[in-house]
């Protein structure tokens, strides 16, 4: 998977500075590495530049969601004393990082054989129809991003989708439009499975070795 970005494009804004409660947190996160290794804290700083960014983007009249600039990547480079290519290095490596703006919810479904075989390519199909758009396509109203990803960890509980830091699983079409209908009129929408289903506990229900000890009857 690869997600666009253009260094030098229109939107890429001129400065980036963290602000006073971020440059803190980013004071923290530097702390927990050694002196002279604080070139280590650049993942962390990375992913406080996007949510510095997803905060922002929450209260502008055309929303938006977490993205890096590259004016962020740069003043990091300057906070870790680093070139700003080894910035751009891990910044275009990891999938985690937004580096073209996105909207503020970011939808990312799960295409991996696991949710595939139970029904992804229905979820995704559905995504497109209901909010207008293809993958790695925004919605003009800036609210909704759609992106396929590969595995994101949750296979028992197939097919899902992860939007901004939450899963949403056990989807059908019918939840998954549910799902986006709420986020867009601002109601609150139940994370993890969406079927009622406890963590990753059977479908058929929940279990326990001493049930099924019972039933062998060894005790």
């Amino acid at each position: 998977m690869r997600k666009p970005f253009d260094l030098n494009a229109d939107y890429q804004p001129k400065d980036f500075k963290f602000r006073p409660a971020f440059k803190k947190k980013s004071a923290e996160i530097i702390a927990n590495y050694p002196k002279g290794k604080q070139q280590s804290a650049v993942m962390g700083l990375l992913d406080l530049a996007q949510r510095q960014v997803a905060e922002d983007g929450a209260k502008a009249d055309k929303p938006y969601g977490g993205w890096i600039p590259k004016a962020a990547m740069d003043h990091i480079a300057e906070v870790l004393d680093m070139p700003p290519m080894k910035v751009y290095e891990v910044a275009t490596f990891y999938s985690m990082y937004n580096l073209a703006p996105v909207g503020k919810y970011l939808v990312q479904i799960c295409g991996t054989s696991p949710c595939w075989l139970c029904g992804a390519g229905k979820i995704k199909k559905v995504c497109e129809d209901h909010l207008g758009i293809k993958l790695w396509d925004s919605t003009d109203d800036g609210l909704f991003t759609l992106m396929e990803v590969e595995c994101l960890g949750a296979c028992v509980n197939a097919p899902m989708v992860q939007i901004n830091d939450d899963y949403y699983e056990d989807l059908n079409e019918e939840l998954m439009i549910k799902i986006l209908d709420d986020l867009k009129a601002g109601r609150k929408v139940s994370v993890g499975s969406q079927t009622g289903r406890k963590a990753s506990m059977a479908a058929s229900g929940p279990t326990t070795l001493m049930d099924e000890a019972k039933k062998a009857k060894v005790v």
